[in-house]
């Protein structure tokens, strides 16, 4: 059997996530049904990023093993003729039979972005959190800097989380302007349920004046999810990069 890892970008807007569900159609559901149509053979597909209802992504990662002997660089092309036009497979590479896309990841990027203009845009419909007046954006870069290192996140994960521990190490966090749009882009070794959502919401809170950027160290100290920011909407967050 062989082990094909496939990077796969695609426009989460139409899907109930990456998962399969039972009520709803998901991305997986759309890779596997493309591959049974290619190779003949049913195999499960292996994401690295679990993304939710409305989530993009840039570069998914994900394995799946097969029996077919389509050479790597002809998997894209394959695959791509029986998936919809929201979901592309940018590139195949054969790894060894151990590699495991979801448990092998050491990092992960998010990005969120936010349409920051009194008017919305049709081109970022579904693709953005469009927020009409006025983001101090220096309140939200300023915030961020307490956000990085190793931290108890059970402030900014989703009420009820089930998870044995809710220490994560946040590498990296950047919140930049470019015209209208606000792109924050957060790097870590792992990140819970909605927390990158929650992040955002509360960098969003730094940057309209609902808490200051000094709040944000003792949110994370109390580990009480009401303290901390919105869970913003799904249609901002991209998965951007998984390392290994």
């Amino acid at each position: 059997m062989r082990n094909m890892q496939i990077i796969i970008e695609y426009d989460g807007s139409a899907y109930c996530g990456w998962q399969r569900q039972i009520n709803g159609i998901s991305i997986q559901q759309k890779l596997e049904e493309a591959l049974e149509s290619i190779v003949g053979e049913k195999t499960t597909v292996i994401g690295a990023g679990r993304t939710d209802a409305g989530v993009h992504a840039l570069r998914q990662s994900a394995n799946f093993f097969t029996k077919a002997q389509i050479p790597a660089g002809k998997f894209p092309f394959a695959l791509n003729s029986a998936l919809p036009q929201d979901i592309r497979v940018v590139c195949a590479i054969e790894r060894n039979g151990d590699f495991h896309s979801r448990f092998g990841a050491k990092r992960k990027t998010y990005l969120y972005r936010i349409y920051n203009r009194r008017v919305a845009s049709p081109f970022y419909l579904n693709r953005a959190y469009h927020y009409a007046a006025e983001i101090n954006l220096a309140a939200m870069q300023q915030g961020s800097k307490s956000l990085i290192g190793v931290h108890d996140f059970t402030a900014m994960s989703a009420a009820g989380s089930q998870t044995k521990s809710f220490e994560r190490e946040i590498y990296d966090l950047t919140v930049q302007k470019t015209g209208d749009v606000i792109d924050m882009e957060v790097t870590g070794n792992g990140f819970l349920y909605n927390m990158v959502r929650i992040l955002a919401g509360t960098l969003f809170y730094c940057g309209i004046g609902k808490i200051t950027p000094e709040d944000i160290p003792s949110i994370l100290k109390k580990k009480d999810r009401t303290l901390a920011g919105p869970t913003l909407p799904a249609e901002g967050l991209y998965l951007k990069e998984i390392f290994y």
